[in-house]
C-alpha cells in the first residue's frame, strides 16, 4: 500500500512540475497541495529527525562506561650508578627490559543504585516527548497551511467576482463613451461609470497584492520555486456543516485529552520529572571503581599484581540540590498539567461556540440566493441598457450585489477557518 501511495505521489509531483514548467502556473486542489506540503515542508523534515536523535540518546544510555587503562612508573633506561653494575631485575625477553621498572593499571567504573537503568528510562521519556513535539509541530503547521489555502481560495474567488464586473462595466463605459461623443447622453453619467470602473480595477489590484502574499506563504510551506504562480481550485472551500451536528462538546474535550500532543507533552513532563527525581536520588549512592594493576620492580616483589576498589565518600555532597530541584520539577509539572487541562476545556468551548455561530449565520443565507443575485444583476444590466432604470438605480444594485457576493464568500471562509480551529483544538480532523 505504501509503495502504491509513493508511486501516486511521485506521479503527481511529475505532472505538477511539468505543468509548472509548461505554463508557470501550478493548479492544485486542497488535497494535492496538502500532499506536497506534508512531503516537502522543511520544518517537518527537520523535526522528524529529532525522533531518531532522541532514540540515539537511549542507545547511548544503554552503553557501559569504558574501562581505563594506564601505564606508569616507566624508566626507559637504568644507569650503572643506579644498579651498582648488578642485574637488579631480569629482562622480559632477550635483553629487553633488563633493570627497568613499569606499571600497568586497568580500572572499570561500576554504576550503583540502578543509575544506568534510570538514565535509560529518562531518555526513553525524551523519545516520547520528541514524538509528541513532532506531532505538535505538524498540528500547528497544518492549521497555518490550511488557513492559507482558504485565504488564497477566498482571494481568488473575490478577484473573480470583481473581474467579471469589470468586464461588464468596461463594456458599458465604452458604449456610454460613444453615446457621449454623439451627444445622446450627458457626460456626467459616463464619468460616474468610469469612476466605478477605476474603483473596481483598484479593488482587483489590491486583491492581486494579497494573492501574492498568500502565494508566498504557501510556497514557503510547500517548498515550491519562488517563481511559481500557485492556484488552488474552489473544491473544499465550503465545509460539510452537517458533520458539526454530530459532535458533542463533552466528548470533544475527552477526545482532545487523548489526542492533543501538547497535552501529552504536559503529562510526559511529569513522567520525565519523576524519572529525573529517581535518577538524582540514585546519584547519592557513590559509584565503585574496580582496579587491577601490575607493577614490575617497584615493590618488594619483582612482579607484583594487585587489585583494589575506590569510591567517593558522600560526606559533603550528597546531591541534595539536584534532588530538591527534581522534586520541585514534579510539583511544577503537575500544576502545568492542570493548567493545560483548563486551557483545553476553555479553548474547546470557545471554538465550539464560534463554529456554531458561523454555521448559524451561514444557514441564514437562503439556498440559491447567490444564483438569484446573478440573475437579478443580469436583469438590472439589461434594464439599464434598455433605459428602463436609471444609472443611480443600477449602481445602487451593483454595490449591493458586490457586497452580498463578498459576504457569502466571507461566511464560507469563516466556517472553514472555525472548523479547522475546532479540529486543531481537538487534535483530530473531525470536520473535513
Amino acid at each position: 500500500m505504501d509503495i502504491i501511495r509513493s508511486g501516486i505521489f511521485i506521479t503527481i509531483l511529475f505532472l505538477l512540475c511539468f505543468s509548472a514548467r509548461a505554463q508557470d502556473t501550478l493548479r492544485l486542489s486542497r488535497e494535492e497541495a496538502e500532499s506536497v506540503f506534508l512531503k516537502e515542508n522543511l520544518l517537518i523534515v527537520a523535526e522528524r529527525l529529532s525522533i531518531p536523535q532522541a532514540e540515539a540518546m537511549v542507545m547511548q544510555a544503554k552503553l557501559w562506561p569504558n574501562p581505563t587503562f594506564s601505564i606508569s612508573e616507566v624508566n626507559l633506561w637504568a644507569t650503572e650508578r643506579q644498579t651498582g653494575g648488578q642485574e637488579v631485575s631480569p629482562p622480559f625477553w632477550g635483553n629487553f627490559g633488563r633493570n627497568q621498572q613499569i606499571g600497568f593499571d586497568i580500572e572499570q567504573l561500576i554504576q550503583t543504585a540502578g543509575k544506568r537503568k534510570k538514565l535509560i528510562a529518562l531518555e526513553q521519556v525524551s523519545v516520547e516527548k520528541s514524538k509528541q513535539y513532532f506531532e505538535d509541530l505538524l498540528r500547528n503547521l497544518k492549521i497555518e497551511f490550511r488557513n492559507q489555502l482558504t485565504q488564497l481560495q477566498y482571494l481568488q474567488m473575490s478577484r473573480g467576482i470583481y473581474k467579471n464586473q469589470l468586464v461588464s462595466i468596461k463594456q458599458l463605459t465604452k458604449a456610454y463613451q460613444s453615446q457621449v461623443e454623439q451627444g445622446n447622453i450627458p457626460k456626467g453619467e459616463y464619468i460616474r461609470l468610469k469612476a466605478l470602473e477605476l474603483e473596481i480595477a483598484q479593488n482587483i489590484n489590491e486583491l492581486n497584492k494579497e494573492v501574492n502574499v498568500s502565494q508566498k506563504e504557501l510556497k514557503l510551506l510547500m517548498r515550491l520555486p519562488s517563481t511559481t504562480q500557485l492556484e488552488i481550485s474552489e473544491d473544499g472551500y465550503l465545509k460539510d456543516t452537517a458533520q458539526f451536528s454530530l459532535l458533542v462538546l463533552n466528548d470533544l474535550i475527552e477526545q482532545a485529552k487523548e489526542s492533543r500532543p501538547d497535552f501529552k507533552i504536559a503529562q510526559l513532563e511529569e513522567d520525565y520529572s519523576k524519572n529525573l527525581y529517581a535518577y538524582e536520588k540514585a546519584q547519592r549512592v557513590p559509584d565503585i571503581v574496580l582496579n587491577a594493576g601490575y607493577d614490575r620492580n617497584g615493590n618488594t616483589m619483582l612482579d607484583f599484581v594487585g587489585v583494589g576498589i575506590s569510591m567517593d565518600i558522600p560526606f559533603f555532597n550528597r546531591n541534595q540540590g539536584n534532588i530538591k530541584h527534581a522534586q520541585l520539577s514534579i510539583d511544577q509539572s503537575k500544576i502545568l498539567s492542570q493548567q493545560k487541562t483548563l486551557d483545553i476545556e476553555n479553548e474547546l468551548v470557545l471554538s465550539y461556540q464560534n463554529l456554531s455561530n458561523a454555521i448559524d449565520f451561514l444557514a441564514e443565507i437562503e439556498p440559491g440566493y447567490e444564483a438569484i443575485l446573478d440573475v437579478l444583476l443580469d436583469s438590472y444590466t439589461k434594464n439599464f441598457i434598455g433605459k428602463n432604470i436609471s444609472l443611480l438605480e443600477y449602481l445602487d444594485f451593483l454595490d449591493a450585489y458586490l457586497e452580498n457576493k463578498i459576504i457569502i464568500l466571507e461566511t464560507g471562509k469563516e466556517v472553514n477557518e472555525k472548523a479547522e480551529e475546532l479540529n486543531y483544538f481537538v487534535g483530530l480532523d473531525l470536520i473535513k
